[in-house]
This record gives C-alpha cells, structure tokens and sequence, in this order.
C-alpha cells in the first residue's frame, strides 16, 4: 500500500495505529457532566436547607450534667437543681455579634416563661468575666448567667460556635437545639414542645 493510501486510511479509521474514535473522546465529557450535574444538584438541597432545623445528634439524649459558677460572685448552679422544668441553655459570648441579634428574643421569652417554671442558664463562652459582666448589664440580661473555664460544658454539648441555644425537658432530655440567633417565634415553639402535654 503505498504512503498516500495508508495515510487515507488513517483519516478514514482513525481507531487504527492506536487513534481514538470520536465516541471514545465523548465518554469522559459525559462523566464530567454527570459529576458536574450531581454536585450541584447537592448544592442547591444543601441551601434549600435551614441548618436549624436540622437537629443534631445531641438532641433527645439526656443533657450532659454541668456546676457552673455564676458570673454575679453567687453560689454554683447545676443543671440537676432544676430537674422537673423546662431549661433554655444559651450559649454567648460578648463579642458575638449574632448574641446581640437574638437577646430581644431570648428576654422576651425569658419574660413570658419564667413565671411558667421555665428555668433560663446563659453560658459565657470564651469571654472574660468582666466583659462578660459588662455586656449582659448592658443587654439586660435578668437570668441567671455562669462562666465555663475551659469550654468543657460547650464541648460536652457539642457548640461550635455561639450563639447556641439548648431546649432541655422536665426529664432533663435535649429536645431542640439552634445554632445561630433564635428567634422568638422558634424558641417559644420549642418551650412549648418541651413542657407537659407540649405536642
């Protein structure tokens, strides 16, 4: 076969002297797409997605036992005290700009609640205890308030952040957790949910 018909040939069948046909090139292009079309089909449910009503593992186990000292100079608080009542746990801190977002909430529930037997705890997390002080005074902060040295209570509760807010039952189960600022429209869904014959 002389130069001229082999290279002919050559353009005609490409598959041959180790070419690759033009089905062989589409493959990769289609996984490409496949891969392409599944990740953002992920993405869009991810931000269809309220990462507050996602409940964590932590919820419906028995909240984790803490003795606290409270930020006033007053005597320790431990969550065991207030077995039998609904207990709102809040973790904040005085730099938190999102703490300063949700505490309109957090006292106007603290005011509906609190003649209710609803117990408030807010946990100062990584703040100095005069700062802290400082900003609740200013927030008007009227619950009780403690200090965690050394995070231990907001790592055994899982926070990664603050705010954080905890809905604990009478039984002393997690019921609802909320990572961001709560709203008051959602907290007192939870309260509701966490007392007696809540639905």
């Amino acid at each position: 076969m002389s130069e001229r018909a082999t290279s002919e040939s050559t353009a005609r069948h490409p598959t041959r002297l180790g070419g690759r046909g033009r089905g062989a090139v589409w493959i990769p292009v289609g996984v490409v797409v496949v891969i392409v079309a599944l990740l953002a089909g992920l993405f869009a449910f991810g931000l269809g997605r309220n990462p507050t009503v996602v409940q964590p593992v932590i919820v419906g186990k028995v909240a984790p036992a803490f003795n606290l000292s409270r930020l006033d100079g007053g005597r320790t608080l431990n969550l065991s005290s207030m077995r039998g009542q609904v207990v709102v746990l809040n973790f904040w801190a005085s730099w938190c700009a999102d703490c300063v977002v949700e505490n309109t909430a957090l006292r106007s529930a603290f005011q509906r609640y609190r003649d209710q037997g609803v117990r408030f705890v807010g946990v100062s997390f990584e703040d100095q205890s005069g700062t802290a002080r400082g900003f609740a005074k200013q927030m008007g902060m009227g619950w009780p308030l403690v200090s965690d040295p050394g995070t231990n209570t907001a790592i055994a509760y899982g926070v990664t952040g603050v705010p954080e807010t905890f809905v604990i039952d009478p039984d002393g189960r997690i019921v609802a957790k909320t990572i961001g600022p709560v709203t008051y429209s959602v907290l007192s869904e939870q309260i509701a949910h966490a007392m007696p014959g809540g639905a």
